[in-house]
């Protein structure tokens, strides 16, 4: 077997990329709903992605929180509440699967390689990752709002092949280029592969830190490919 495991990133990846317009369109409809100037609002949300992303902010609460004392706002549980529901609607919507991810997870599997999954994200992602398909078929997954860690953090890599129990130099890295994401696998030792689905715009994709104009590694345009590599 060439490779041991498998390793995946989740939003760009696993599930489709998202939007920057239509996560422009639902923090502007939380702001609307917590009376908050839609403006101050996104770039405050933005400002404090890193925390969220860490799990410095905890939960969706603390960050609208914070959001109301730097605005010197009252806090109203209610309208949190609402905003809530909004974030979470998105959330939910942009965590379903590729066409062929569940497919290929389950052949994976099937074949005795084990699978991981490094996801920089805040909160409500890891709650929302319960009701999908993905738990039953990722043997591992470490989200960064859990751990307190964001790719290219190494220790992010490493806490997940411990956890896999196999070397980084057996394991393939699937991501969008996120974050630097592939540098970071690459420079712990795993085989990284930028996945860049073709109908996917660059101009209204929300990547943080992409590195896609300078990877010169392998490439692949669907989960299915993955497959392939293996061979």
């Amino acid at each position: 077997m060439k490779y041991k495991a498998v390793i995946f990133d989740l939003f760009g990846t696993l599930v489709n990329v998202v939007s920057l317009q239509e996560n422009r369109r639902m923090l502007t409809k939380m702001a609307s709903v917590l009376s908050i100037n839609p403006d101050v609002f996104i770039q405050l949300w933005f400002d404090t992605s890193g925390e969220r992303m860490k799990g410095i902010i905890k939960n969706h609460r603390e960050a609208v929180e914070y959001i109301y004392q730097q605005v010197g706002a009252p806090i109203e549980d209610s309208k949190i509440e609402l905003a809530t529901q909004i974030r979470f609607g998105m959330i939910q919507s942009e965590m379903v699967p590729r066409a062929d991810a569940i497919k290929v997870l389950s052949y994976l599997k099937s074949e005795g390689y084990k699978t991981g999954l490094i996801s920089n994200c805040s909160h409500e992602a890891t709650v929302v990752w319960k009701s999908t398909p993905f738990p039953t078929l990722i043997d591992v997954a470490v989200f960064s709002c859990l751990v307190g860690l964001i790719k290219p953090d190494p220790r992010i890599y490493q806490l997940t092949v411990e956890q896999l129990e196999v070397e980084p130099q057996t394991c393939l890295y699937i991501g969008d280029g996120s974050s630097h994401e592939l540098t970071g696998a690459y420079r712990v030792g795993m085989h990284p592969v930028l996945i860049r689905v073709p109908d996917e715009g660059s101009t209204d994709a929300y990547r943080i830190d992409a590195e896609v104009d300078e990877w010169d590694g392998p490439v692949i345009s669907s989960l299915k490919e993955v497959l392939t590599l293996l061979e």
